[in-house]
């Protein structure tokens, strides 16, 4: 944690560097944000389904709005706090070990605990909201909002931009392949034709393109560092990688050799903070009813919002890693297990 939140915390995966700066009351000087306005319009960047509920996350979501350049500097001020105030309460709660205060501290540490997991979940989104303000694109709101005349429709494509994150061709090309696969675009199709999905089916497709961008992101991630390991080493990892030559095998090659649990391991959230996230970023968007209801919209507006659950993941994958140095994130009990195993 230390070394993350010093003289200067790097940001590798996130493309930013936080330098050092003197302590400073963020919150005297920026007004929170209030809700964002009921109908849903194109560009807002708080249109994001999920509403921050604590004091960190509300704090965040209005310094997106009004103080922009500080938000990298208090989003890992708050990480610094959050992590002090729940070693502090572990360090009391052994310290008052076999004494009368045991249970009274141990209860404090659980409802501490519990906080501040909820706390740096709304963190960690807000860092997702921001990279997504960075290529222009806000994150949909409750589909119910994008309803007109009985057809959901999301009016703002960004198709482009949200394409414009993934640098290497070979990942764009299977998230191309995954996007007309789920949506079921034919190849004569309109993208602007009209279309429908089961409101359930639609929930599944989304989560499963969220996985999709976390899963291209390890696996992309794994093969430029393999593939640079040769030139680093002199030592060759797979027959695909020759030494000497530009010629390495593609993604899509290198991904189909993967063993079951290095493609479990990568399919998956590696921590319970990220896992909660896809989740509740589901109810936001889909809302808690379950229903079997169909939902009329265009092959235009599913493309969007399955480029979007992709882009989720990617960004997903890149602030867990920065959070999980700041923070100590639960790892996964499916993750705990594989590594027991």
């Amino acid at each position: 944690m230390d070394s993350c939140l010093s003289n200067q915390a790097t940001l590798p995966s996130l493309g930013f560097i936080v330098p050092a700066m003197s302590k400073v009351q963020y919150r005297s000087m920026v007004t929170v944000a209030t809700a964002g306005k009921s109908r849903y319009e194109p560009g807002n960047s708080f249109n994001a389904p999920l509403k921050p509920r604590t004091l960190q996350g509300r704090f965040l979501r209005g310094l997106l709005l009004n103080k922009r350049h500080l938000f990298h500097y208090a989003a890992a001020d708050e990480l610094r706090l959050l992590a002090d105030n729940r070693e502090a309460a572990l360090a009391r709660m052994s310290l008052s070990f076999g004494s009368d205060e045991a249970s009274l501290h141990r209860r404090i540490a659980q409802l501490k605990e519990r906080y501040c997991k909820l706390a740096v979940q709304e963190i960690m989104y807000m860092l997702i909201v921001y990279k997504y303000s960075e290529i222009r694109v806000s994150l949909s709101p409750n589909l119910s909002r994008c309803i007109h005349n009985g057809r959901l429709e999301i009016w703002a494509k960004k198709d482009r931009e949200l394409e414009s994150i993934h640098s290497c061709d070979d990942t764009l090309e299977l998230i191309k392949e995954h996007v007309n696969a789920v949506i079921g675009l034919r190849v004569n199709s309109c993208l602007h034709e009209k279309t429908q999905i089961q409101k359930l089916h639609f929930k599944k497709v989304y989560v499963g393109s969220i996985l999709c961008g976390y899963f291209l992101k390890s696996a992309s991630l794994r093969h430029q560092l393999e593939c640079s390991l040769p030139d680093l080493h002199g030592s060759v990892f797979g027959s695909s990688l020759t030494i000497g030559t530009a010629q390495v095998e593609h993604l899509r090659h290198y991904i189909t050799g993967f063993d079951p649990e290095t493609m479990q391991r990568c399919t998956k959230p590696r921590t319970e903070e990220a896992r909660s996230l896809i989740k509740k970023q589901c109810l936001a968007l889909f809302g808690t009813e379950e229903s079997d209801e169909t939902i009329v919209t265009s092959y235009s507006s599913l493309k969007r919002l399955v480029l979007e659950a992709v882009a989720f993941g990617t960004f997903l994958w890149d602030t867990e890693l920065y959070v999980d140095g700041a923070y100590r994130l639960n790892e996964n009990a499916e993750e705990q297990e594989n590594r027991s195993l």
